[in-house]
């Protein structure tokens, strides 16, 4: 058996912090597919709510694949998996892709779930999105399993779990803790001057985010940006789509690269604080203004100091 082989048999649990920008989304998905996914993987779990980025993530791990309800709204009919007897010849295809959640609308939930064990019993991979949903007319749970929330989680269950109801709880508690950052990380890109913005990387932590600088710090006034932010979140400004590359805050378009993953206004950010010091990352030499979000976002605040207090940040 090879080394690959021996780590998905022994595989149960991976966690990877959730990126927020498109292109970060597709990087994690190809990296997943490479650690993760067997040849003989034929039934593929995807579990997370609207916005999360499931559908970035699945296709960064299968490039190529016809997803049958798209973001822009254009849905494949008839949906192929259930039209499989009319597919005959060498160009039937590989991979099929279902959204449970959008085809319950149409479809009763045993047609699908037997259509999904035909196409598997005759060799074929599907990615189920929603899985969750569809778990309980199944004969079996998936040979992989991802969960889309603040966190990815990639599990490989087995007959004791774990269950897609316990993934999905735990994608549920977790995704308004992301979308909640990366609000927060927008419109602290917002209010920051334009030259800075554009040279920012992003980073990600538990339950904030990290703008990054590398050679030189900023000069920014943090305690006045976050006065700035935090009377932009009680103004409550609504948080709109404009288009894959832009949102809208307040009415003013603002670029970005994960257009639907937010809040859908700036007073849905609790406990915006950011750390009042630029840390330097010696291994990377960039200067990071880390900003957190939520109940426990002060605690961690001065949880970020204490740990960082022997750290030479240069401020």
């Amino acid at each position: 058996m090879s080394y690959s082989g021996r780590m998905q048999k022994s595989h149960t649990l991976s966690t990877f912090y959730a990126p927020r920008g498109r292109n970060r989304i597709y990087d994690l998905g190809i990296q997943i597919a490479q650690m993760y996914l067997s040849p003989f993987d034929k039934l593929i779990g995807v579990i997370g709510d609207s916005g999360s980025g499931k559908s970035v993530l699945i296709r960064g791990m299968f490039p190529g694949l016809e997803l049958t309800n798209d973001d822009n709204g254009v849905n494949v009919r008839p949906l192929p998996i259930l039209d499989q007897e009319n597919e005959t010849g060498f160009f039937t295809p590989h991979t099929y892709h279902v959204d449970i959640r959008f085809e319950m609308g149409f479809t009763q939930p045993h047609a699908l779930a037997d259509a999904i064990m035909q196409a598997v019993r005759r060799g074929k991979r599907v990615v189920v999105e929603h899985f969750d949903l569809i778990y309980p007319f199944l004969p079996t749970n998936a040979n992989l399993l991802i969960g889309v929330g603040e966190e990815i989680l990639v599990t490989r269950p087995n007959p004791f779990g774990p269950h897609p109801e316990s993934i999905s709880q735990k994608c549920q508690a977790s995704l308004r803790y992301r979308l909640m950052a990366h609000t927060a990380e927008d419109l602290c890109e917002f209010c920051i001057p334009a030259e800075e913005r554009d040279r920012a990387q992003h980073d990600d932590i538990h339950h904030g985010f990290i703008l990054a600088f590398q050679d030189y710090k900023p000069e920014l006034d943090l305690e006045a940006l976050e006065r700035q932010i935090r009377e932009m979140v009680r103004q409550d400004l609504a948080i709109d789509y404009l288009d894959e590359s832009h949102i809208a805050i307040g009415g003013h378009p603002h670029p970005c690269t994960g257009p639907r993953t937010h809040v859908s206004s700036t007073g849905c950010v609790t406990g915006f604080r950011l750390l009042k010091r630029f840390l330097f990352d010696h291994f990377s030499k960039r200067y990071l203004l880390v900003g957190c979000v939520g109940e426990d976002s002060e605690e961690m605040v001065e949880r970020l100091n204490r740990m960082n207090a022997d750290l030479n940040d240069d401020t």
